[in-house]
């Protein structure tokens, strides 16, 4: 009876069409199925598209057109171990990078919360790092304000950013972002989803030519990966 029940559920699924981003993926699909499907590179399509224009693409201040990014659809692990899908845009040239390095995260068992476009937070970056939600591309200025976010172009990703906040000391005070996540500067304590200096998820990525945000001199940015 079980397994008749699984299998009228996975045809119903696969009738439905695929998972959406933010869906958990059972353990028995994945037996059945493998992962390998979930890892997908594409343009930017109409759904997504009209989501991203009403949100993190302004037309009239986009620094790089729409066609030069590039749709991923991947899975990552929560701290349960759960097998979640999640979605990024990106720059095309490092798409292929970045399905690369959250194929190995998985396959790891790397935990990273969240990863769905800033788009469903408005736009609103601040909104998604205080969800600990892990996001790429969104047209904005830097967190200083000084320039234009690596972001813009589609060539820099925060990961976990709740947990590995943005840092930079002022004459008048500090500021750090997003609000709320001053205690997760202490690099020694232990919590969750935290990266550090030779973790799996840094070795990836500067394996795959990206600068870490926590090695700059000048301030600190933790969650932060981003490639020239």
């Amino acid at each position: 009876m079980a397994c008749f029940l699984y299998l009228t559920w996975t045809v119903t699924v696969m009738a439905q069409g695929r998972f959406r981003p933010g869906d958990i993926v059972p353990e028995p699909y994945l037996k059945v199925y493998g992962y390998e499907k979930f890892f997908t590179i594409s343009k930017i399509n109409g759904e997504v598209r009209a989501l991203m224009l009403q949100n993190s693409y302004k037309d009239e201040a986009a620094v790089v057109p729409m066609e030069s990014l590039r749709y991923l659809r991947v899975l990552h692990c929560d701290e349960d171990g759960n097998a979640v899908v999640g979605e990024l845009v990106c720059a095309a040239s490092i798409a292929r990078d970045l399905e690369e390095i959250m194929k190995a995260l998985f396959e790891a068992g790397y935990p990273i919360e969240k990863m769905r476009l800033v788009d469903y937070y408005g736009g609103d970056d601040e909104a998604s790092m205080r969800d600990n939600n892990t996001s790429c591309f969104n047209q904005r200025l830097s967190t200083s304000g000084a320039k234009v976010s690596r972001h813009s172009y589609g060539l820099a990703i925060d990961i976990n950013p709740l947990y590995n906040p943005y840092y930079k000391a002022k004459a008048f005070g500090k500021i750090v972002r997003p609000a709320g996540s001053d205690l997760y500067l202490n690099r020694k304590a232990h919590f969750p989803y935290k990266i550090q200096k030779g973790d799996l998820c840094y070795r990836l990525f500067k394996e795959h030519g990206f600068r870490w945000g926590g090695e700059w001199l000048s301030g600190k940015d933790y969650q932060h990966f981003e490639k020239h």
